[in-house]
């Protein structure tokens, strides 16, 4: 009888042993969970106000700072070059320079552009709320965009004839096409207000 009772004993033991050991795991799991929960929270939070803090100037418009020509260097990493380091590829920004020296605004919505697919292309770390902040950059410089065609000629009109431009300088390895492909299946959706589309006040801009 007193071996029964010991066996007994010893295995409300073990089951209780069991049973605190799987609780323990369960919650230890629970505080990495939100351990690494909060950690991304900060990160994409920090990263989301960078975005936004990251505008056009300008003297980017105006080429204050220019940057040296990357040469083949350009295309040996999906970023490129950028060596003055405003959030323009070296080698886009001087495309832009040289197709139009002697109008600043063209250059304005051009180079704001630019700045957006760039930041869709080379981001460290994605997730839906930091697409969704580019994204917004994206369709403001969109509307930027528009605001140099004459005559009211609307966004479609000014992505036929300013957009392709960059978009294709932008763009131009595979590299750098998948990973403008693999933001847009992180965005789920945005919001802008077009009357404060554009980073510089072109109105300001003589030419």
């Amino acid at each position: 009888m007193e071996t029964i009772k010991k066996l007994w004993a010893h295995r409300i033991f073990r089951i209780f042993c069991w049973a605190f050991l799987v609780l323990f795991i369960l919650y230890a799991i629970l505080v990495i969970v939100r351990v690494v929960h909060f950690f991304n929270l900060d990160k994409t939070n920090a990263q989301v106000e960078k975005i936004h803090n990251t505008k056009l100037t300008m003297d980017d418009v105006l080429g204050t700072n220019p940057p040296p020509d990357p040469g083949t260097l350009a295309d040996k990493t999906v970023a490129g070059v950028d060596a003055n380091q405003n959030g323009i590829r070296d080698d886009v920004e001087l495309a832009v320079f040289k197709q139009y020296p002697n109008s600043a605004k063209t250059r304005a919505v051009l180079l704001q552009y630019a700045l957006a697919l760039q930041m869709e292309t080379v981001q460290p770390f994605m997730n839906e709320a930091i697409a969704g902040e580019i994204a917004s950059k994206g369709d403001r410089a969109v509307f930027c965009l528009s605001k140099i065609v004459p005559d009211g000629g609307g966004v479609i009109l000014a992505l036929e004839k300013y957009g392709k431009f960059i978009s294709d300088k932008q763009l131009n390895t595979e590299q750098r096409k998948a990973k403008h492909k693999n933001f847009y299946s992180f965005v789920k959706g945005g919001k802008i207000d077009d009357s404060e589309s554009c980073d510089v006040d072109i109105v300001k801009l003589q030419n």
